[in-house]
């Protein structure tokens, strides 16, 4: 079975029937437009999701319950160059 063959061809257009292979061909390229138009749509809305301003759409942060109150002291490391610099002088 390399290929169709016309006899095959036609007794399979017979037995589906033309009337039905019409309106497969008329129903086609509807199917198409709204496959396109439902990708096309889909791909405008995430384009215009993404370009719309981050603080539009941010809502305010709930604050975490173990951060400090403003004007509370808190204790950190200072890691900056001078510092590490100056520590490890001090160490040899």
């Amino acid at each position: 079975m390399a290929s169709w063959d016309y006899a095959r061809l036609t007794d399979f257009y017979t037995r589906l029937g033309a009337s039905r292979i019409l309106m497969l061909e008329a129903l086609f390229p509807f199917v198409y437009m709204v496959c396109f138009a439902v990708i096309a749509g889909g791909a405008f809305a995430l384009m215009t999701q993404t370009m719309r301003s981050p603080s539009a759409k941010t809502s305010p942060r709930n604050r975490h319950p173990e951060a400090p109150e403003p004007g509370d002291e808190v204790l950190y490391v200072d890691l900056s160059r001078e510092r590490l610099e100056y520590l490890y002088e001090q160490a040899s």
